[in-house]
């Protein structure tokens, strides 16, 4: 289960293909350039256990990095591309890296970032820039077989920080051979129906857990994966219908955007080829879920979970259907929801997520962090609240650290979101807790609105009337501003920390 076995077998399939520029890699040329990846960082120094960074756009080099890195034993660090040059350097010192890979498609940032980290060997695709040596010109030449001393490298990746510094999760090295099957490749053959006859669109940036380690999977499987450089919802249903794909992973947003697709244009691609639609990272909207099933079919599934690993839940869309709102029992770890000392609550009653007996958590360089995410019984929490059912069916409420208090009743931003998102002149929506006077918080709806160009007076005005008739007057927002664009990752997390901060005179965003 490595890409090096399919090169040997099947060569010439298709490993991945760039959905903008064509492009494609085979397994044999996979296998080849990340074998000529391994000796370099061979040649560089690097022995397992070290670390590199990668920064870059989604790219053909992207896969080619992160393989060379697997099989030589290196743990792996992907950053995000929305960071600035500080939060980069960040990262880069906190996970101890010795080489950093970018591109020229980044722009002037890394010219920045080179000026704050001294000492690391740096590289770039697309040719060489300043301080930053070609990439590709510094592998060439270099052996197209195996190094002598493979092991199975990771990757160590973090959080998306939106509630704060982002951490790291640096999971141990086995320490054993490349192709060793893990708990990821066996969930997405058992639970999601991937295989080496998978054709996997991946719409979302590579740098995140999802999309890489799916990614990285379905290499293992032998599939094929189409990898758009950046979303586009009508472009994601042409590729759907150009490329027979069947399996796919995407986010809450994906299926808005999608859906809020002119019906005439929806109609004109055929998607009868997905089999397995994979969607996580945020909680999706009952009316949003429910019209993806009836456009795509019962292929629908969810899971939730996080870049720590610590547990897995799961649900397809015949159970989802008979347990609307619910992200699945668990399949990895053993789900138990807590109250404030940690103890467990009983079914229907709300509390902080944990997992027992599952994969530890264990944040890089951040003990106290570390220690936060376990209670008492040595069960961990990734800050999520939610409820369980009798069947063990989860569902989740938010984060802990998103409630707002308001009167002293404590109230959940998620439910008012998923309400606001479902309203046709809503592009996105945020709500936060802004400071109130007498009631300590109030509640507050950030739109992004489908057009700008909306009176936008009397937009919210309409939309205070949808909130107080869908919801009870204590979750109704008491203000509605506006923003051109929420700060939304690209794999759909909110940053909802820098719209907050903005209310409280800690951020900049731009809120009118």
């Amino acid at each position: 289960m490595h890409p090096y076995l399919h090169a040997q077998s099947q060569g010439d399939k298709a490993a991945y293909i760039m959905a903008g520029s064509g492009e494609v890699v085979t397994y044999a040329q996979l296998d080849a350039r990340s074998n000529q990846g391994a000796h370099l960082f061979r040649s560089l120094g690097l022995v397992p256990g070290d670390v590199i960074a990668i920064l870059m756009e989604n790219n053909a080099r992207f896969f080619e990095v992160a393989w060379a890195a697997q099989r030589s034993g290196l743990y792996f660090v992907c950053i995000s591309t929305k960071l600035t040059a500080s939060e980069a350097e960040y990262i880069l010192q906190d996970c101890g890296a010795k080489v950093f890979i970018t591109s020229t498609a980044m722009g002037p940032m890394i010219d920045e970032i080179a000026a704050l980290v001294p000492g690391l060997s740096l590289f770039t695709v697309g040719g060489a820039h300043g301080p930053y040596a070609d990439f590709v010109a510094a592998r060439e030449g270099r052996p197209t077989t195996p190094i002598a001393d493979e092991s199975a490298g990771t990757d160590m990746l973090y959080s998306s920080g939106t509630t704060g510094r982002p951490k790291g999760v640096k999971p141990a090295l086995s320490g054993g051979p490349i192709d060793a099957p893990n708990a990821l490749q066996m969930m997405a053959q058992g639970l999601f129906g991937f295989s080496g006859d998978s054709i996997y669109l991946s719409p979302a940036p590579l740098y995140h857990a999802a999309p890489l380690r799916w990614c990285m999977t379905v290499h293992k499987l032998g599939g094929t994966v189409i990898v758009m450089e950046k979303f586009e919802p009508e472009t994601a249903l042409a590729l759907i219908e150009q490329h027979r794909v069947n399996c796919g992973q995407f986010v809450p947003t994906h299926f808005v955007r999608m859906l809020k697709l002119p019906e005439a244009v929806r109609a004109k691609y055929d998607v009868s080829s997905m089999k397995s639609a994979v969607h996580a990272a945020a909680p999706c909207p009952i009316p949003v879920k429910e019209q993806m099933i009836a456009w795509w079919g019962p292929v629908i599934f969810e899971y939730y979970a996080g870049t720590e690993g610590n547990g897995f839940c799961w649900i397809n869309s015949q159970n989802w259907l008979t347990h609307k709102g619910s992200v699945g029992q668990a399949v990895l770890g053993e789900l138990r929801i807590c109250d404030e000392a940690g103890d467990p609550v009983p079914p229907r009653t709300e509390g902080t997520v944990y997992f027992a007996n599952g994969p530890a958590v264990n944040y890089h360089n951040a003990p106290d962090k570390t220690a936060e995410s376990y209670n008492k019984h040595g069960w961990t929490t990734l800050g999520d609240v939610g409820w369980a059912d009798e069947d063990g069916f989860l569902y989740l409420t938010d984060r802990k650290s998103f409630m707002i208090i308001s009167g002293g009743v404590n109230i959940y931003p998620q439910e008012i979101e998923n309400l606001l998102i479902t309203h046709p002149k809503v592009a996105d929506a945020a709500v936060v807790g802004a400071p109130h006077e007498e009631m300590g918080e109030q509640v507050v709806a950030v739109i992004q609105p489908m057009d700008l160009g909306d009176d936008q007076v009397a937009l919210a005005e309409e939309l205070m009337a949808f909130a107080r008739a869908n919801l009870s007057h204590v979750k109704s927002p008491r203000r509605i501003d506006f923003m051109a664009e929420l700060p939304r990752h690209p794999t759909g997390k909110l940053y909802k920390r820098l719209i907050r901060d903005a209310y409280w005179g800690k951020g900049e965003s731009k809120i009118v």
